[in-house]
């Protein structure tokens, strides 16, 4: 079982926009759920965004009109589209890739937002 591997983030200041990837090794079936986690420091993981085919696209309420999430069939690929970016969005974002009772995480990867 091949985790996702996510990308794309990195240090951008207040206001700032970051593009984040994440690629599967499996196609997205009917049934796969996707979506972008964050865990700040001293925090919770936290949902930030949700991709499904039955279910469509659902953000968090700190991230609705600044941040979206899409995918790419053929490139068996997530994106999370982060503008306005805000010190509080400061985290380690993960992939999560859902497959009925198969789930995976990936690595994840830093994003910071400096004031």
């Amino acid at each position: 079982q091949v985790p996702p591997v996510e990308s794309g983030g990195g240090l951008v200041q207040a206001g700032g926009s970051l593009i984040l990837s994440c690629v599967v090794s499996r196609s997205f079936l009917s049934s796969t759920v996707m979506g972008w986690y964050r865990q700040a420091p001293g925090k919770q993981r936290e949902l930030v965004a949700q991709i499904a085919s039955a279910t469509g696209t659902r953000y968090a309420d700190a991230v609705k009109g600044r941040f979206t999430i899409s995918r790419d069939r053929a490139e068996r690929t997530v994106y999370l589209e982060m503008t306005s970016l805000k010190p509080e969005d400061t985290a380690v974002y993960y992939c999560k890739e859902s497959r009925g009772s198969y789930i995976y995480w990936g690595q994840g990867t830093q994003v910071t937002v400096s004031s």
